[in-house]
């Protein structure tokens, strides 16, 4: 006797008339039908397009510079030696790698015209004979590049406790607007003098009186005349034109 065996169909009909009773389900908004007819999920920015990203290597933005903190400083240096101690202050910061804290470095200077055998001669006279203007950044390594420095003295208003006052920025503005400047209709001419010489006073208080030359003081257009007055040498400054040889 054969066994009925139960076919596939059979098992298959109670599950299927169950599903074709059940309605299909609407695809969700936004999904696509795939090959086997069940939807795929589309993700939310599929339609919208991709922003670019910023490499790693490449940023938006470029560093900021670094912040410039030098300002202009008056330094005391052995007058007459200028611009020796000048150059020497440059050599050093190049040979110690501090040009980062170092700007410039001037020597004030004005320019003057006098006249020599008739002709019209400009000559340079120092503003502050003895003295540097220098564009730093104040800090103990630049301090210490100063002071080990032959023929300096010291930041002008500055202490063991306190740092120097930087120049004020018209002093700035004034000092290197006369640098290369002719100061006009200053012309001083070659006194008919020399050190040592015997002169009279010609004219204002002392005229009258003989005295000798002691110094010629050419770019301020005067003389230096030491005369005897109640038995003592006194030294008196006289323009050129107040004396003449004797």
């Amino acid at each position: 006797m054969v066994s009925s065996v139960p076919s596939v169909l059979e098992w298959e009909k109670p599950r299927m008339a169950e599903e074709s009773s059940t309605p299909n389900p609407l695809p969700p908004e936004g999904s696509q039908p795939s090959e086997n007819g069940v939807p795929d999920k589309v993700p939310p920015d599929a339609g919208s397009p991709k922003q670019p990203e910023d490499s790693a290597a490449g940023g938006s933005e470029s560093p900021a510079p670094p912040a410039d903190n030098k300002h202009w400083y008056v330094v005391k240096v052995q007058s007459g030696r200028e611009e020796s101690i000048k150059d020497a202050i440059e050599r050093r910061v190049k040979n110690e790698g501090l040009q980062e804290f170092f700007g410039q470095i001037i020597v004030p200077v004005e320019k003057d015209t006098e006249m020599r055998n008739n002709k019209r001669v400009v000559k340079e006279r120092k503003l502050y004979p003895g003295y540097l203007m220098v564009e730093v950044e104040y800090n103990d390594r630049i301090l210490y590049l100063f002071r080990e420095t032959s023929g300096v003295g010291d930041f002008v208003g500055g202490g063991l406790n306190h740092p120097p006052q930087p120049m004020k920025p018209h002093e700035v503005e004034r000092m290197l607007g006369s640098q290369d400047k002719l100061v006009p209709g200053q012309v001083i001419s070659k006194p008919r003098f020399d050190r040592g010489d015997k002169v009279k006073v010609k004219d204002g208080t002392f005229a009258g009186m003989d005295g000798e030359v002691k110094e010629l003081l050419e770019a301020k257009g005067s003389v230096r005349v030491e005369l005897t007055i109640f038995g003592r040498p006194v030294p008196v400054e006289l323009e050129y034109w107040q004396v003449e040889p004797v």
